[in-house]
């Protein structure tokens, strides 16, 4: 990805968050989160062939996606930029945990270290970015219920709600593996979200509790 990215110019560097960063990362269960600063909004069109391309050969079932923060994207966390993320190019913002996550933990592919370019993030960045997750999608979601029953999303919300626990209490990062631990639920639910994380087929997941 990071030569197709340079022969469409304009690009600085490509950034490792999300798992990957943290350490946490299940191939063939979590994503590949990453962020490519620019020198400009790229051309969707090209953007969208080239994912397209890599989601059919080389990133096949690897979940690859990526954000394209130009300048005024990175010093504003309001302003969204191109994203691609499950198989679409939408407009998304590079949200808190995310820089929190590169500055602290990320690495790069291409170009400087994202700690070189972003501004440090202290603890209560961290607990600000765990309070606008909360307030903002999560929020949301809570106004639609039954979309608790697609196992991924209970899944998520769990682990979800006890990382934000986690960082409001303390101002640190903390991984999904390690949130299952404190997940608000019983054992053997948290046994199956164990289980799920380490990439095994769990059947007959309690769809109406973990919702």
């Amino acid at each position: 990805m990071a030569r197709a990215l340079e022969a469409l110019g304009g690009v600085r560097a490509l950034w490792v968050a999300g798992s990957l960063a943290t350490g946490d990362h299940h191939p063939g269960v979590s994503d590949l989160d990453l962020v490519a600063w620019v020198e400009r909004p790229p051309d969707r069109d090209a953007l969208t062939a080239l994912h397209r391309r890599l989601d059919d050969g080389a990133a096949h079932g690897l979940g690859l996606g990526c954000q394209y923060a130009d300048d005024a994207t990175l010093a504003d966390p309001a302003t969204s930029c191109p994203t691609w993320t499950h198989g679409a190019l939408v407009d998304r913002t590079v949200s808190g945990v995310t820089r929190a996550e590169l500055v602290r933990h990320g690495w790069s592919v291409l170009g400087p270290a994202p700690a070189t370019v972003l501004p440090a993030v202290s603890d209560d960045d961290v607990r600000a970015a765990a309070r606008a997750e909360v307030t903002g999608y999560w929020a949301m979601a809570a106004r639609h219920p039954r979309w608790f029953r697609d196992p991924v999303l209970a899944e998520l919300a769990l682990t979800g709600m006890a990382r934000a626990r986690h960082e409001l209490a303390t101002g640190q990062l903390l991984t999904k593996s390690a949130a299952i631990d404190r997940a608000a639920a019983p054992e053997r639910l948290r046994e199956l979200l164990r289980r799920r994380r380490a990439g095994e087929e769990v059947a007959g997941w309690p769809r109406s509790r973990a919702a």
